[in-house]
C-alpha cells in the first residue's frame, strides 16, 4: 500500500480524495491549514496522520514539510490545496507546491490540481518573482508548467497534472455543474495505479482520466526553466537533485 499526503484534505475536493485513498487500504496523511479544520471529521480514525499550516504563509508551508518529513518518503503527494483568494492566489496554487516539493525527498509520484481555466491564463512570472498581482487562471497555468517539468527532469518522480472539473465544492460553489466523485478520482488513480496503467507514465494533463492538451506554455522547455529558476530566485530553495527521487 501507497504512503499519500494529500493537501487541503479537510473539505471538498481533498477529503474525498483521502477518504478513498483510504478506503483502499492506503497509509494517508492529510493537511490542513489548522486544527479547527480537522476538529471532529470522522475519518480521521482512519488516516496515518495530520499536518497543519497555512500555505499562504513561505514559512508554515516549510513547517508543514517538516512535519510531513517525519513519516518518510511519500510513494505519492497530491498538491490538492488552492485558492481563488487573490492575495493568496499565487502563494497557495504555486509557491506552496514549488516549496513543498523543495523541502520534501522527491516522492514517486507528485499530482497537482489544475483547471481548464488554465487555458486562458498568462505565461507571465512577474507575479511569481514580485509577490504581486497574477490571476487564478494565471497560476493553474503555472502549476501546469511546473507539473511537466518536474516530469521532465526529474524522471524519479512521475507527475502529472489534473484539471478535476468545475465541481460544487466550497471552492467551486453549489451552481457547478461538474461531478465531485469523479472531480477526485483521477487524482487517486494517478497516485496509486500500477504504472502500466497510466499513459503517459509522466508528465500528463488530465481530465476524468483522459489525457487532454495543456496551455502551449506549459511545454515548452524554455517557459519550464525560466519558472523553475523564478520560484528558486523567490524561494531561495532548489530542488533536490533528479537522483534524489529513485
Amino acid at each position: 500500500m501507497a504512503l499519500v499526503l494529500v493537501t487541503g484534505a479537510s473539505t471538498g475536493l481533498g477529503l474525498a480524495t483521502a477518504a478513498e485513498l483510504a478506503d483502499r487500504g492506503h497509509d494517508v496523511v492529510v493537511h490542513a491549514r489548522a486544527s479547527v479544520r480537522v476538529d471532529g471529521l470522522d475519518i480521521l480514525d482512519r488516516m496515518r496522520g495530520v499536518v497543519l499550516g497555512d500555505l499562504a504563509d513561505p514559512e508554515e508551508t516549510v513547517r508543514v514539510a517538516e512535519q510531513a518529513n517525519a513519516f518518510g518518503r511519500f510513494d505519492a503527494v497530491v498538491h490538492n490545496a488552492g485558492t481563488m483568494n487573490d492575495p493568496h492566489t499565487m502563494p497557495v496554487n504555486v509557491l506552496a507546491p514549488y516549496l513543498l516539493t523543495a523541502s520534501m525527498p522527491l516522492p514517486g509520484r507528485a499530482v497537482f490540481l489544475s483547471s481548464a481555466m488554465h487555458l486562458s491564463g498568462r505565461p507571465d512570472l512577474d507575479p511569481v518573482l514580485s509577490g504581486r498581482g497574477g490571476s487564478y487562471s494565471d497560476s493553474k497555468l503555472l502549476i501546469t508548467a511546473f507539473a511537466l517539468a518536474l516530469a521532465a527532469r526529474h524522471p524519479g518522480t512521475r507527475s502529472h497534472a489534473v484539471d478535476p472539473g468545475w465541481v460544487p465544492t466550497r471552492m467551486g460553489g453549489s451552481s457547478a455543474t461538474g461531478d465531485l466523485v469523479e472531480g477526485h478520482r483521477t487524482q487517486v488513480w494517478l497516485a496509486t495505479a500500477p504504472e502500466k496503467d497510466i499513459e503517459p507514465r509522466s508528465g500528463g494533463y488530465w481530465h476524468h482520466r483522459a489525457v487532454r492538451r495543456p496551455h502551449p506554455a506549459a511545454r515548452d522547455a524554455e517557459f519550464q526553466q525560466h519558472l523553475l529558476q523564478a520560484l528558486h530566485t523567490r524561494t531561495g530553495l532548489a530542488l533536490p537533485d533528479a537522483d534524489a527521487a529513485g
